[in-house]
């Protein structure tokens, strides 16, 4: 790996003047991922304290499981980067049927809290199969567009076949039910396809329709449409359908500009519930503030706009494959921000949602972890690419060399030869 890096470095410097990194991996994208899954468990542990210390009579409880589940996020992720992308593009069918086969199960096999069943348990463990089923998805939609792009943007049908594919995954997770996983892979779904190069009266229409899906699920749902009107107008039922609403925004209004000091959350003492997974932002915003916030949030725009940027230089290099994938990610990772914030600070209809990378979670922080080591290793081969194509070049230049060089040595052979032919018909 080392010797790779350096010649890389070499060869960039003898042919560009510059060496841009002497990595193979994308540090800044690692940084910027480590950091908020720290960020992640120190939240995590003042959140979940006064919660853990009344149901466990530990208030490192959380904690602890958290520690766990960001150690077997950080292996699996070293997994993850040493498997060649060729692995997924080849198995992305395979994964669309254990998705399939992991929803099934959790209906017939999964724990029922708060009247959602979406987890199944293993032993000390808990498994929530929507997570896995977003992530091989997206990879079995960026396997379908690389092998039927005409169809997808020549005609209409191979432009519905993946549709029905997310109709029946989101047919599933409705029976959960698990309507902000719909709404997510919805949109990451209709992205990537626009992306891919839609017809756009197909893709205005197909969104129409997808959001006429979504009101009539919110309207004939009951508690659906009691969140919808809660967060219209959270003040009017504050001890009841607002309950959750009002005390996460009077946690954003108590941090005001820098927080009131990790620890020292007052929302966090079980007046607002699920303050360390889908609330865990609002017990950040009132620890750390509007610039903690805001700090948070730059960091999950630098993966977003690394993840696109990655996209694109995939498609360039004629990986589309790849280029998909890593649109699908930055997709992904920023519609669930954006839904996962918006809820807490009341800006759209309380969802359960995790903020990526730092809500409590085992399964969501290792597959969010599993997708951006998946980004790694798509740049990573974007890299040795380069790296092959230069050696490549200086191989073919070797060989002229070579060839010249045995060129002039066979023509200052012939010239001898005729010349010692020439000497010898004079003597004559």
């Amino acid at each position: 790996m080392t010797s790779t890096a350096t010649k890389l470095s070499a060869l960039f410097a003898e042919k560009h003047g510059s060496v841009p990194s002497s990595s193979p991996y994308d540090k800044g994208l690692i940084l910027v991922a480590v950091a908020l899954a720290s960020l992640g468990l120190v939240i995590v542990t003042s959140a979940s304290m006064p919660v853990a210390d009344r149901l466990y009579g530990n208030p490192f409880y959380f904690s602890i499981r958290h520690g766990i589940y960001l150690l077997a996020a950080i292996l699996a992720s070293g997994v993850v980067m040493q498997v060649p992308m060729n692995f997924w593009r080849v198995v992305n069918p395979w994964l669309l049927l254990a998705a399939i086969v992991l929803l099934l199960a959790v209906l017939v096999l999964g724990r029922t809290i708060n009247g959602s069943t979406r987890w199944i348990v293993l032993g000390p463990l808990t498994l929530q199969p929507a997570e896995p089923a977003k992530l091989f998805f997206f990879t079995y939609l960026a396997g379908y567009l690389v092998r039927r792009y005409e169809e997808v943007t020549e005609n209409i049908k191979g432009f519905l076949k993946p549709l029905v594919v997310f109709f029946v995954l989101a047919c599933l997770l409705l029976l959960q039910p698990d309507f902000g996983t719909v709404v997510v892979m919805f949109t990451a779904t209709m992205g990537l396809l626009f992306l891919a190069g839609a017809r756009l009266w197909q893709f205005f229409a197909i969104v129409f329709v997808g959001l006429l899906a979504i009101v009539f699920l919110i309207v004939f749902e009951e508690y659906r449409m009691r969140r919808v009107t809660s967060f219209l107008d959270p003040w009017a039922d504050p001890f009841g359908s607002g309950y959750q609403l009002t005390q996460s925004l009077m946690a954003y209004g108590r941090g005001s500009w820098f927080g009131q000091g990790l620890g020292n959350s007052y929302q966090k003492l079980e007046f607002l519930t699920q303050a360390h997974s889908d609330f865990i932002m609002a017990i950040l915003a009132e620890e750390l503030g509007f610039v903690g916030v805001i700090a948070v949030l730059g960091l999950i725009l630098f993966l977003v706009v690394r993840a696109l940027q990655i996209g694109n230089r995939a498609l360039a290099k004629q990986r589309p494959f790849e280029g998909y994938l890593a649109y699908s990610i930055g997709i992904w990772l920023s519609f669930q921000t954006a839904v996962n914030i918006g809820a807490s600070a009341g800006m759209l209809p309380t969802k359960g949602l995790t903020l990526p990378l730092i809500s409590y979670g085992g399964t969501s922080l290792i597959v969010m972890s599993v997708s951006i080591a998946m980004l790694l290793r798509i740049d990573f081969e974007l890299r040795v690419d380069g790296v092959q194509a230069l050696g490549r070049g200086d191989k073919r230049k070797a060989v002229k060399k070579k060839t010249d060089a045995v060129s002039a040595s066979s023509k200052e052979q012939i010239t001898a030869m005729l010349e010692d032919v020439e000497r010898e018909a004079l003597n004559d």
